[in-house]
C-alpha cells in the first residue's frame, strides 16, 4: 500500500514538473503578446493622442494584463518622480519586473534598445522605433510560439514518463 501512495506520489510530482515546463513556454508566448500590443497603444497614444509619456504609460497600464501591466505602472511612476530621463526610468521599470515574467534576453535587449531611445526623438522617429520593437517582437513570438508548438506536449509528456520510470527503477 505505502509502495502505490510512494508511486502515485512520484508520478505526480514529475507529471506536475512537466506541465510547468510546458506553461513556462506557454506563458513566455502570451507575454510576447501582450507587449506587443502594449506597444501598439503606446504608439497611438503619442501620435494620435499627443498624450504626454507618463500619461499614456498610465492608461496602458489600465488595458494590459501582468507582468506587462506592472512594466508601464513601474515606468509611469519613475517618470513622475522627474529626477531621470525616459530611458532610464525605462530600464529601471525594466529591472523591477524582470524576475516576474517569462521573457528570455532577447526580449530584454529589444526592450533596453526600444527604451535608449524613449524621449528622444521627435514623434515620426518615435513611431519608427516603436514599429522596429514590434518587428523584433513579432519575430521573437514566432520563435516563441515555434518552441511552444515543439516542445509543449514533449516536456509534459516527459514529466509522466520520467516518472513511470523512478518507478520502474525503485520496484
Amino acid at each position: 500500500m505505502i509502495k502505490i501512495i510512494g508511486a502515485i506520489c512520484i508520478i505526480i510530482a514529475t507529471s506536475w514538473i512537466g506541465f510547468e515546463a510546458s506553461k513556462a513556454l506557454t506563458e513566455r508566448t502570451r507575454q510576447i503578446r501582450i507587449l506587443k500590443s502594449a506597444l501598439q497603444s503606446l504608439e497611438a497614444e503619442i501620435m494620435y493622442g499627443h498624450t504626454p509619456l507618463h500619461e499614456a504609460s498610465r492608461r496602458i497600464a489600465k488595458q494590459v494584463g501582468s507582468p506587462v501591466k506592472d512594466l508601464f505602472e513601474c515606468f509611469a511612476m519613475n517618470l513622475i518622480k522627474g529626477d531621470t530621463t525616459a530611458s532610464n526610468a525605462w530600464v529601471e521599470a525594466l529591472e523591477h519586473i524582470w524576475k516576474r515574467t517569462a521573457f528570455k534576453t532577447t526580449e530584454l535587449e529589444i526592450l533596453k534598445q526600444f527604451g535608449e531611445t524613449l524621449g528622444k526623438h521627435d514623434l515620426v522617429q518615435q513611431q519608427k522605433q516603436i514599429r522596429l520593437a514590434l518587428t523584433h517582437l513579432e519575430r521573437e513570438e514566432e520563435e516563441a510560439r515555434d518552441k511552444q508548438t515543439s516542445y509543449g506536449k514533449m516536456f509534459r509528456n516527459l514529466g509522466i514518463l520520467t516518472g513511470l520510470f523512478i518507478i520502474i527503477l525503485l520496484m
